[in-house]
């Protein structure tokens, strides 16, 4: 069964992973604009967006999952 203080600690490892992706996003979505305007093909760095943006999805449910789960936690204490 699922710790509490577990669980807080991976919900704030979640968060420092979602604002890195979120950083990282932005970084990339410059990126493209600069390739773009510099007429450089921009057809790889759309393609690691793509994935960049479906890590970042990814880390947003788990972080709903976890949230699940501390609310199940925490409504079972006496």
């Amino acid at each position: 069964m699922p710790d509490l203080q577990q669980e807080r600690e991976r919900l704030a490892q979640a968060d420092r992973h979602i604002a890195e992706g979120r950083r990282r996003v932005t970084n990339q979505v410059v990126l493209i604009a600069r390739l773009a305007q510099d007429r450089h093909d921009t057809a790889e760095a759309r393609r690691l967006l793509v994935t960049l943006e479906e890590t970042l999805d990814e880390w947003y449910e788990d972080r709903q999952i976890i949230l699940s789960t501390i609310a199940r936690l925490t409504a079972a204490m006496p």
